[in-house]
């Protein structure tokens, strides 16, 4: 079988990451995204980025209009208590996963893509909002070691 653009596959990542938020809230728990602030289109407060990354909790009750789509999530959730706009190409997503457990999945890196090849992105990065604690729909990340467990 040759392989040309007519067989060239559409990235996974939104597919899996739409399928582990489907799974994380249908048994109740609340699923948050581990994001790598620091890539092209990032948009989220700046005061919630730690260490160039930014936990967001996605579940229905904590943001409005949450649209998962193959490129970028979008959403508004409120830091500090004031609304944000809230954008996160797929490919900056590090990481999926049920505050309640630590259940979920890590992504691979994907490359960084020029402007120019990633549609619907822009050089858009961390906002440069100051003040507020960030805390209203953020948890702290899990902990490293063993209590991710693999999805199969």
């Amino acid at each position: 079988m040759s392989e040309g653009p007519s067989t060239r596959m559409t990235s996974h990542r939104p597919y899996l990451l739409r399928a582990l938020y489907a799974w994380i809230a249908d048994n109740g728990m609340t699923p948050h995204l581990m994001v790598d602030a620091g890539r092209p289109g990032v948009q989220v407060p700046a005061f919630a980025v730690n260490e160039g990354k930014v936990v967001l909790n996605i579940a229905e009750r904590a943001v409005v209009g949450l649209d998962m789509g193959n490129e970028l999530i979008t959403f508004t959730a409120r830091f500090g208590g004031v609304s944000h706009p809230v954008r996160v190409p797929v490919g900056a997503v590090m990481m999926i996963y049920a505050r309640e457990t630590g259940q979920g999945m890590g992504l691979p890196e994907e490359p960084v893509l020029p402007a120019e090849e990633a549609p619907g992105l822009d050089e858009t990065h961390a906002d440069d909002d100051d003040g507020g604690d960030g805390g209203d729909d953020l948890a702290p990340p899990p902990k490293r070691g063993g209590h991710l467990r693999v999805v199969k």
